[in-house]
């Protein structure tokens, strides 16, 4: 049985093994979670993707090392200063925060992996994190899931959680994922954080082969603003609790259990491009027929992160070249005059463009499409077989007023 269920408000805690919490440790002036421990009690495989800016953040060079290990039990993470361009301090910062961690837990300090976001270049206030984490490690717990999804928050307006349950042979599984994002999110991994917990009994080389896998086709395949932090990573610990057969081969548990992971790493990746800085509408880009699958991608990456196509879906405005515009300059190889262009949602769809230009269309339908806060830009490139998807929001004022302001 291959059927993955959807559980509705279950968080990482609800996966057998983990427990978590999310404490205020005085990082955020407005007094809310800051840090959080995410724990396994038994022992657990480890995989991860990394961001592919070259300044990366000290949690990020420390975690690079961590993972090459074969056992990873807990995550601690905090938000509120990202400790990126911050030199050997902090590393050394870093560091401290895995031992710190591991010394309150009784594992290694190789075996904690270490997460910040927040405004770059400040000095980490390591005194405080030092009590976050003292605190954090005695109040680990079955029920701690959403304060530890709240205290990865930086400008996010709301926590992003996503749990589902699944079958490998006569064994019951989950996978849930906790995730941040809200700017600096660009196609590459961006700055959001994904912490994902699963109770199945898998390799670290296939969870690392699923993990690399999923994330091309989701969180690689997000756009907030064209900008790729230093800070971003995806996590998933796998501590076998579920006892099913070990996933150690591409046999049929193994694509079972890397649908479900594909499942929670997408519908996280479409909750953090929904909660863009300042966004008002998820927009999806769907690329179909294209010659290649990489000029697909190319494709559906140049729509959505362009800042022109952005703000006019933000004015509600069926500006069409915008979006053939976009293609041009996206790199991926198609034929001008085969391109079709359709807007769709729950109010209904229409075709603005046909072989890459003009087409009277009903504006008044193309305008009720667009002001819904969900719209699907379907482009058929007619030239293949091969499709992709992407995701992002629109470009508004307050994302500027934000950004403006970033660091008051």
């Amino acid at each position: 049985m291959d059927l993955i269920k959807v559980l509705e408000n279950k968080t990482i805690t609800d996966v057998s093994g983990f427990k978590a919490t999310g404490v205020a440790c005085g990082l955020k002036n407005n007094g809310n979670k800051d840090l959080c421990i995410i724990y396994s009690e038994k022992k657990a495989v480890a995989a991860a993707a990394f961001t592919t800016n070259k300044v990366k953040a000290a949690p990020v060079l420390l975690n690079m090392k961590n993972i090459e290990g074969d056992n990873i039990q807990a995550i601690v993470a905090n938000s509120g200063n990202a400790n990126a361009c911050t030199g050997d301090d902090g590393y050394e910062k870093a560091v401290l925060m895995s031992k710190k961690t591991a010394s309150a837990l009784n594992i290694a300090p190789n075996e904690v992996m270490v997460a910040s976001t927040g405004v770059i270049g400040v000095p980490l206030p390591i005194e405080k994190i030092v009590s976050g984490i003292e605190e954090a490690s005695k109040n680990l717990s079955k029920t701690g899931g959403i304060d530890a999804a709240r205290a990865i928050m930086t400008t996010d307006t709301c926590e992003k959680i996503y749990t589902v349950e699944f079958h490998l042979g006569d064994k019951v599984a989950h996978i849930s994922g906790m995730a941040k994002g809200s700017g600096m999110i660009h196609p590459n991994m961006a700055t959001m954080l994904s912490f994902i917990a699963t109770d199945a009994n898998i390799t670290k080389s296939m969870l690392n082969k699923a993990l690399k896998e999923s994330v091309e086709d989701s969180y690689n395949m997000i756009s907030v603003d064209g900008d790729t932090s230093t800070n971003d990573m995806v996590i998933v610990l796998a501590n076998g609790a579920s006892e099913n057969i070990l996933i150690d081969s591409e046999d049929i548990n193994y694509f079972v259990f890397k649908k479900a992971l594909h499942q929670v790493n997408t519908e996280l990746s479409k909750m953090i491009a929904k909660d863009g800085e300042g966004a008002t509408k998820l927009l999806e880009v769907k690329v179909y027929n294209a010659c290649s699958v990489k000029d697909a991608k190319l494709c559906a990456k140049s729509v959505i992160t362009s800042s022109l196509v952005k703000a006019a879906f933000f004015g509600a405005d069926a500006n069409w070249g915008r979006i053939l515009c976009a293609l041009g300059y996206g790199g991926g190889n198609f034929r001008v005059d085969g391109v079709d262009v359709f807007f769709s949602n729950q109010i209904g769809s229409i075709q603005i463009c046909k072989n890459g230009g003009h087409l009277e269309f009903d504006e008044i339908l193309a305008k009720q499409i667009l002001d819904e806060d969900k719209i699907t830009i379907a482009i058929d490139l007619n030239d293949g077989e091969c499709c992709a998807t992407a995701w992002g929001c629109d470009l508004t004022y307050d994302y500027v007023k934000i950004n403006g302001s970033y660091r008051s």
